[in-house]
């Protein structure tokens, strides 16, 4: 995926396709690392790169299931990487959400179609009865993004690697003067 998304035709594609840019500038931050390393909280926080990822992949699906008609599913404990989990099952989860949530819209007939403010959640506002389609996923573009910026302080902490020298790696795009792809530290 080049590093900005290209001409949208409508509203829809346009939400999808900055949904789907933050997811990937998301999963860059974890490209040639160790399951050690996603797993390490290298600054004053105690989030890692696996545990946001994680996080966003079910706080979306969470959010899709409203959008469908469907109880929430809870996310659990997803802020941390159990001994089982591998970087692989991670994005491999968050791929299929990512899927499941492009379908579930392509599907809708009304981005401005309701979704249930749920009232088990107390930062949500208790006079707003629901939000729309759009709204979902204007909010999921601003949590994927906020997570993503966290995502690129640890990464950068890890090992100095930057996001557009991770997506030049990834992407294998040719040294310039003014970006040289990421490289495994010797």
């Amino acid at each position: 995926m080049p590093g900005m998304i290209g001409p949208v035709a409508d509203e829809r594609e346009g939400l999808l396709d900055y949904l789907a840019q933050q997811r990937y500038v998301l999963c860059l931050t974890t490209y040639g690392l160790t399951e050690q390393q996603i797993r390490a909280t290298p600054t004053a926080s105690a989030l890692c790169l696996g545990g946001i990822l994680k996080h966003v992949s079910r706080t979306e699906r969470a959010w899709l299931d409203v959008v469908a008609g469907l109880p929430p599913t809870d996310p659990g404990a997803d802020l941390w990487v159990a001994p089982w989990e591998t970087l692989a099952d991670l994005v491999e989860e968050y791929e299929s959400v990512a899927n499941r949530t492009e379908e579930i819209v392509a599907g809708l007939g009304d981005l401005g179609a309701a979704v249930p403010v749920p009232r088990d959640v107390p930062w949500f506002p208790d006079d707003v009865p629901a939000w729309s389609v759009r709204w979902v996923l204007l909010h999921l573009i601003e949590e994927t993004a906020r997570h993503a910026g966290h995502a690129d302080i640890i990464r950068e902490s890890l090992d100095g690697a930057t996001a557009f020298a991770l997506m030049a790696a990834a992407e294998q795009w040719p040294d310039t003067p003014w970006l040289t792809p990421w490289r495994p530290p010797n």
